[in-house]
């Protein structure tokens, strides 16, 4: 079926890469506008696999991890972070320190995107140096088990685990902050939440990059924005994606689509940032107003033009304010100013 309405919207290419190409807005920086216009168009990028493909979920990790290699290696040689690979309560992660790191007691976990199925935490140090960079904080990106092999009710386990060895090393609760981005954010967020309903401490606070808090494609964006958004196309490179990470009749479970979770309860400060661009705007949105209307300490944080994560761009002006808002976010919470 996909295949199918992959033709017949590859019939309209010329008109469509025309739209999109001259879309961009004179509202954000050359460097930004100058990527923009040299990712391909979604619609010309192969579909994602099968939802239970296990091996051709693999081949597309390993194309992705050789992709990624060089700007990996380009940003350890520009920032010089000590990185070692590390396990804890039994799941690997990447311990990142940032250049001249001062141990303070606090710790940020960082859950990487990529639809729960994509990446893992080698592939995606370009998206926690600069964070360490930035807060100055050790980070631990969690490598945990991609869909179709793990599920939300195993990778969400595995986060949490990793949050309780942190408190078995010695850490205390007001001491850990999390991040993520896209999937990684929403994965965080139903992390704390299950953390929470059973009966746990929470953690100081997280910062959330363009969460994929709804995976069931539901959202006013998801329809007005789904041929604005430069880096994917929800049928072809999510839907898959999303039923491999959990059946559809429970891809509304809180500990799935965080936006609804029920936020009547305690839960640690919230920065929500993202784009006017991304398709996922509406669950930006829509997570804010859960989290904001129970009362709880919460901010959205939008950037104009921006697309899904933009913040893994480091040297764009864009990202790096934003990457700035998230240490002014975190170091009242963390105490460590």
């Amino acid at each position: 079926m996909i295949n199918m309405w992959k033709g017949a919207v590859l019939a309209l290419m010329p008109t469509l890469v025309f739209a999109y190409e001259s879309s961009f807005p004179e509202t954000i920086s050359d460097q930004a506008k100058t990527h923009m216009q040299a990712i391909p168009d979604p619609l010309t990028v192969k579909p994602n696999p099968n939802t239970d493909d296990i091996q051709g979920w693999a081949a597309v990790n390993q194309a992705l991890d050789e992709k990624l290699r060089p700007g990996n290696q380009a940003i350890i040689k520009r920032f010089e972070p000590t990185i070692t690979e590390k396990v804890i309560h039994s799941v690997p992660v990447i311990e990142v320190l940032p250049k001249g790191w001062k141990d303070n007691g606090k710790v940020l976990v960082y859950a990487h995107g990529g639809g729960y199925t994509r990446y893992n935490a080698q592939s995606t140090l370009l998206r926690c140096i600069p964070a360490a960079n930035e807060t100055g904080l050790k980070v631990i990106s969690v490598d945990y088990t991609t869909a179709p092999k793990g599920n939300y009710q195993t990778i969400t386990d595995e986060v949490i685990d990793v949050f309780k060895g942190l408190i078995e090393q010695g850490y205390q609760w007001k001491d850990i902050a999390a991040y993520g981005e896209s999937a990684g954010g929403s994965l965080i967020a139903s992390a704390v939440l299950k953390l929470r309903d059973q009966g746990e401490p929470l953690p100081a606070a997280l910062v959330l990059w363009s969460p994929w808090s709804d995976i069931t494609e539901t959202g006013d964006t998801y329809i007005t924005l789904k041929d604005s958004e430069p880096a994917y196309h929800y049928q072809l490179h999510l839907k898959s994606s999303a039923d491999a990470y959990a059946p559809e009749l429970e891809q509304k479970h809180p500990y799935v689509s965080p936006v609804y979770g029920d936020y009547q309860k305690p839960f640690p400060p919230v920065l929500i940032q993202g784009g006017t661009r991304e398709t996922f705007l509406s669950n930006a949105v829509r997570l804010y107003q859960a989290m904001d209307q129970p009362g709880h300490t919460v901010k959205l944080d939008l950037y104009e033009g921006m697309p899904h994560v933009f913040q893994i761009h480091w040297d764009w002006p864009e990202a790096k304010l934003a990457i700035q808002k998230m240490n002014d976010w975190l170091e009242p919470w963390l105490n460590t100013i």
